[in-house]
């Protein structure tokens, strides 16, 4: 029996995956409930939004009264001849919002603290921001007249820094690219985290349901131990990517078809969101001044190589952390046995993100961060966020071959623990049992 059963052993795992029903159910279910959510959420902002918030004024100090403007979702009601407590009172009966009150004071400096804003609840602060807006450029201009200074020039006068980095080789780089770089080895990182606990765990059980079955004892009379787990590796990976590939298409195809059913309008939602950002960085360029840096920024980045070793170690760390699922699987009779075994296991993959997120963003070509893109078990992560901030070829080959060699490594220790864990059905092993079956 030659090494034509490896085909057979990964043809069979892959069509058992495929055609359980829980793995059918979960490939439509899943971007349903993605779309599902997405829409929930466009529907819910845009019920948000259309509520128009109106605001009552009342500004004792006469300075603000006619800086405010309605816009879109905010109206502002000035009031006139009124005191504080009728306002109030006037307010909290009607449909309002809230009521801006805005004292006399003797000088700005002093008004500065004495602005009250009554409402039945906490206010967004998205509104706050919008009246705070307001009140301050009026009240810097106030200020300078009362220095005897023209504000108009004095805006004219101001300067916005915007720092250019360039590289001695001179390629401009920006502080976005640092940014860019960072979120294509997170998005590599978070996707390798998911794919591993979702069919890692795929791996191991169908391990353990073999041994359980023994079914086992008569295939492993025929089929070496290691190609038994390499087909299994292999095929269920390849059913993972298939369950990969049909959530890409369905999501893209619902996500076009959906809204339109709904009738919801997603370019509303994502100028919403824009909006709110936005406010948030409140820079001069606003959401175009960011799509034209991550454009400008794109060439920068060595795609092809992101590319490449992005399939290479995303296989590479899949195929490593697989095969240690399945050495659990070949140790343990049952689930409930896995448990003490998950953590350790996961702890080098958490390690990774935070040593990528912390000193690559730091250090990129720091002792820590080159250490970490050495070791296998984190280096599919350390890495990826690396290679943007420009990595010699060799190291990342380097790397790779480290990577596929300790896979290999890893599936040969896990078919020696098989050999024997199967056979040994119905003992529970310690970590010293399993050094001692390393022996055989």
């Amino acid at each position: 029996m030659g090494m034509n059963h490896l085909p057979l052993i990964i043809k069979r795992e892959y069509l058992n995956k495929v055609r359980n029903k829980a793995f059918i159910i979960m490939t439509f279910l899943s971007p349903l409930l993605m779309i599902g959510i997405f829409s929930l959420v466009a529907y819910l902002s845009q019920l948000n939004n259309d509520k128009v918030r109106t605001i009552s004024v009342l500004d004792e100090s006469g300075w603000f009264a006619n800086q405010f403007e309605n816009k879109d979702n905010f109206k502002f009601n000035i009031l006139k001849d009124i005191d504080l407590e009728s306002a109030q009172k006037a307010t909290q009966d009607s449909e309002v919002y809230g009521l801006l009150y805005i004292p006399k004071t003797a000088s700005i400096d002093e008004l500065s603290k004495k602005i009250t804003f009554y409402s039945e609840d906490t206010p967004s602060l998205i509104v706050m921001d919008n009246i705070e807006d307001v009140i301050q450029s009026k009240a810097n201009a106030l200020k300078l007249t009362e220095a005897g200074l023209d504000a108009e020039q004095i805006k004219n006068l101001r300067v916005k820094i915007d720092t250019q980095l360039k590289t001695f080789g001179g390629e401009e780089t920006s502080k976005l690219g640092s940014g860019l770089k960072l979120i294509f080895g997170g998005l590599a990182g978070y996707l390798l985290f998911m794919f591993i606990i979702i069919y890692g765990n795929m791996i191991m059980r169908s391990v353990i349901e073999e041994k359980t079955s023994r079914i086992i004892e008569v295939i492993i009379s025929s089929v070496k131990p290691i190609k038994l787990l390499l087909g299994k590796i292999v095929g269920t990976s390849l059913a993972g990517v298939t369950q990969f590939v049909a959530w890409v298409v369905l999501l893209g195809v619902m996500s076009i078809v959906v809204p339109s059913i709904l009738g919801i309008d997603v370019s509303s939602v994502q100028s919403q969101q824009q909006e709110a950002l936005v406010q948030l960085q409140n820079n001069p360029g606003g959401m175009e001044g960011v799509v034209a840096d991550v454009m400008k920024e794109l060439p920068n980045l060595p795609v092809a190589n992101l590319i490449v070793m992005f399939i290479l170690f995303f296989i590479g760390g899949y195929l490593l952390y697989a095969s240690m699922y399945a050495a659990i699987g070949a140790a343990v009779d049952s689930e409930t046995d896995t448990q003490q075994f998950m953590l350790p296991m996961l702890l080098p993959l958490i390690l990774a993100v935070y040593v990528g997120f912390f000193t690559v963003i730091e250090d990129p070509h720091g002792t820590v961060s080159q250490v970490f893109s050495y070791i296998p078990f984190t280096s599919p992560v350390v890495m990826l966020m690396r290679i943007p901030f420009g990595v010699p070829l060799w190291q990342q080959i380097i790397s790779v071959v480290i990577l596929f060699a300790t896979f290999m490594g890893t599936v040969w220790f896990a078919a020696k623990i098989y050999r024997v864990g199967i056979l040994m059905y119905g003992k529970k092993p310690s970590y010293k049992e399993l050094i001692k079956w390393l022996k055989y």
